[in-house]
């Protein structure tokens, strides 16, 4: 049966090298908390501090929703004013900008924990390529001592 890049066998330590390096990037997905933090990109330029050449202090950032808030009203009085589609446009892009800047990703774990995963990936990336090689091929390369031997026992002695 040909195996992993079709060669002889290999195919039980690719298969356990991808579980292996899966279960690595789950453990290290799972060790990672999303949250949101106090200001995006957009809000955290307008206020957020005090003494920090902040434009405004704001207690509500509401004010991404301004221009989306107009396209739509312009939308409503006429729809064929191209201005208000863009506003529009506008707005939901800078709502999204927002709301996407405002995800933080935070990486917990402990330094045995995080080695763990890093040996458990490469160990497993590693059979995954091993499983590659002929392995017929890796047998005469691991017992060369055994053909070694058995070639000098075949080779006639000189008599002197």
């Amino acid at each position: 049966m040909k195996g992993s890049g079709g060669t002889e066998g290999g195919t039980t330590l690719f298969a356990f090298g991808v579980l292996m390096a899966i279960a690595a990037v789950y453990l290290f997905f799972d060790s990672v908390r999303v949250s949101t933090g106090h200001h995006g990109a957009l809000s955290g330029l307008m206020g957020a501090g005090r003494g920090h050449g902040r434009l405004v202090e704001t207690t509500s950032m509401g004010i991404v929703f301004v221009p989306f808030f107009i396209g739509v009203f312009a939308l409503f009085v006429d729809a064929r004013r191209k201005w208000a589609w863009i506003l529009t446009y506008i707005g939901l892009a800078v709502l999204a900008v927002e709301v996407l800047s405002r995800i933080r990703f935070i990486f917990e774990t402990k330094l045995t924990h995080l080695l763990g995963m890093f040996i458990l990936f490469a160990a497993g990336c590693a059979l995954m390529f091993r499983s590659y090689r002929d392995a017929s091929v890796a047998r005469r390369e691991t017992s060369p001592s055994d053909s070694d031997s058995a070639s000098e026992r075949s080779k006639p002695q000189d008599s002197d």
